[in-house]
């Protein structure tokens, strides 16, 4: 949302004072800055879940894959292990897809939904600077009767000015009184709206990752064997290929 104050008939009276405009664009100020932060909230939770979903999908691919792999027909422990790493990635990406579908639902529509309310409050704004405007002006009009010689035609235009300047004025105050009262209400109620939006994605993350511990350990267990250290599978696999590349069909010409 923006708020560009016109800069046109503007009286002499200070027709709005300083401190309720400074409260009003204060108050104005803490809404658009929550506007700003709920669309971006809401976009990077879209974001986090999307890149879930396909780190799961992929995982779930590459152990496919790795079924697929000729190796796994010549090596049964190979093969077995393979198998219990698909089945633990298949287990892995069914909890990560009911974990984004539970954010989906407890987070990213209720954002979606409070960031809908804006838009009016935005109207609300415009339509309380206009009335301001159509006060300034009227305000203005009635000044310059005011200054002029009191003679019987500028009296029944003055009289006529300020009729037209009463309905007017009071259509702003009313307008301004209610922006007022409402804003900081809409402000604090943020707190009890989003609570168990928060609570809900935080128990999401920690079922999930209990879970991933559940399966991982599950397939900890189902391994032969422990795995070699970094440092040792390095000089195997550097060994392996330095064999390879004896091999005259793949030596250098």
């Amino acid at each position: 949302m923006s708020w560009i104050p016109f800069k046109i008939g503007q009286p002499k009276k200070q027709i709005v004072p300083k401190t309720v405009e400074r409260d009003f664009e204060r108050e104005y100020g803490k809404l658009q800055q929550l506007e700003e932060q709920t669309r971006r909230l809401q976009k990077d939770m879209k974001k986090s879940t999307d890149a879930d979903l396909a780190m799961s999908k992929s995982a779930v691919k590459i152990s496919l894959d790795l079924l697929s792999n000729p190796l796994c027909e010549q090596d049964q422990d190979f093969l077995n292990m393979v198998t219990a790493l698909d089945t633990a990635m298949k287990r892995m990406d069914a909890f990560n897809q009911e974990k984004v579908n539970q954010i989906q639902k407890t987070v990213i529509e209720p954002l979606k939904k409070f960031g809908s309310v804006f838009p009016s409050l935005n109207m609300a704004v415009k339509r309380r600077e206009q009335a301001l405007q159509d006060y300034r002006r009227l305000q203005a009009k009635v000044e310059k009767y005011e200054e002029k010689e009191k003679t019987g035609p500028v009296l029944a235009k003055l009289h006529q000015a300020r009729e037209e300047l009463r309905p007017v004025r009071d259509d702003f105050e009313a307008k301004n009184k209610q922006l007022l009262d409402e804003m900081p209400r809409f402000y604090h109620s943020r707190l009890d709206y989003f609570q168990p939006s928060f609570e809900a994605l935080i128990r999401a993350q920690v079922g999930y990752y209990s879970e991933m511990q559940k399966i991982f350990g599950d397939l900890t267990q189902q391994l032969d064997q422990p795995g070699h250290p970094d440092e040792q599978r390095e000089k195997e696999n550097e060994a392996r290929l330095s064999e390879l590349r004896a091999l005259s069909i793949v030596a250098d010409d």
